[in-house]
């Protein structure tokens, strides 16, 4: 079985595959559509994308793809603890580092780090895809952002490690498909909905939840592309979709929007790795 994720070998991606899928072949690709198209051609039975991170936030391409899809849902999920080291070609020094080069989510988390050495922040695809691309210009001045597992594949040296603002940093996966993969019984919810633009919609498309003693792990606010100043509401619930209860607040929340999508529903993600 091949199971696609966005990145490299040695991307945190690449960990939440192995994880949750220990026997499968990782399938690298470039970026997180490639590893939904890769899903939905049948070329991988499943995906692992990144959704969530503890410092950064969301992950808003991922949401978007999701919500734009009728082929794949959310089917699990796996918690990844990220550890940022600075990696430099061998012989680097960490005082003539002038530029990181990393995923934007990365380089974002660790910010206050590179503020205060003076770096250049360098967006890249991924993680260890950066890790590659330092190692082949060979210049001391140029480094990555990645994790350790990623020097030893690069050929790389760890110049500093733990760079990250938040030392508690963890990544949310999604793992995405058409089939059940069989992690155990669901009990969590994603879902996408647009509330009516009316007085109460908003109170009218939650309550049904606290009613019934359903607690709400998750509730973002997006723009809603192709309609100026509307927005989409993510939500995460801690409850199966066929839940007897469940079923009953959802016909009650449809009744204030103009749009509900279940995302998927799934077995929560247990201690991260």
């Amino acid at each position: 079985m091949k199971v696609a994720y966005q990145g490299e070998p040695g991307a945190y991606s690449e960990r939440a595959v192995r994880s949750l899928f220990a026997d499968a072949e990782p399938l690298p690709c470039d970026t997180v559509r490639h590893a939904f198209s890769r899903v939905t051609s049948g070329e991988a039975s499943f995906g692992v994308v990144p959704l969530e991170n503890s410092q950064a936030g969301s992950v808003n391409e991922t949401y978007e793809l999701l919500s734009n899809t009728s082929l794949l849902k959310i089917v699990g999920e796996s918690i990844v603890r990220v550890d940022h080291a600075l990696l430099g070609v061998p012989g680097a020094r960490l005082e003539d580092v002038r530029r990181a080069h990393s995923h934007w989510q990365a380089l974002a988390q660790c910010e206050d780090f590179l503020t205060s050495m003076r770096i250049e922040p360098v967006p890249e695809h991924d993680t260890a895809g950066a890790a590659r691309k330092i190692a082949e210009t060979n210049e001391p001045a140029d480094a990555a952002i990645a994790s350790v597992d990623a020097a030893g594949l690069a050929g790389l040296i760890v110049l500093a490690e733990r760079i990250q603002t938040e030392k508690e940093n963890f990544t949310k996966f999604a793992v995405i498909g058409g089939s059940d993969p069989g992690f155990g019984r669901p009990d969590k919810t994603s879902m996408v909905m647009a509330v009516l633009d009316e007085p109460g919609s908003l109170l009218g498309a939650l309550e049904p939840f606290a009613a019934r003693g359903i607690n709400l792990h998750k509730l973002e606010s997006r723009p809603r592309h192709g309609a100026a100043f509307e927005y989409l509401m993510y939500v995460d619930f801690m409850a199966a979709v066929d839940d007897p209860e469940v079923e009953s607040a959802l016909k009650e929340v449809r009744e204030h929007t103009s749009l509900l999508k279940i995302l998927g529903s799934y077995r929560s993600a247990g201690e991260p790795v």
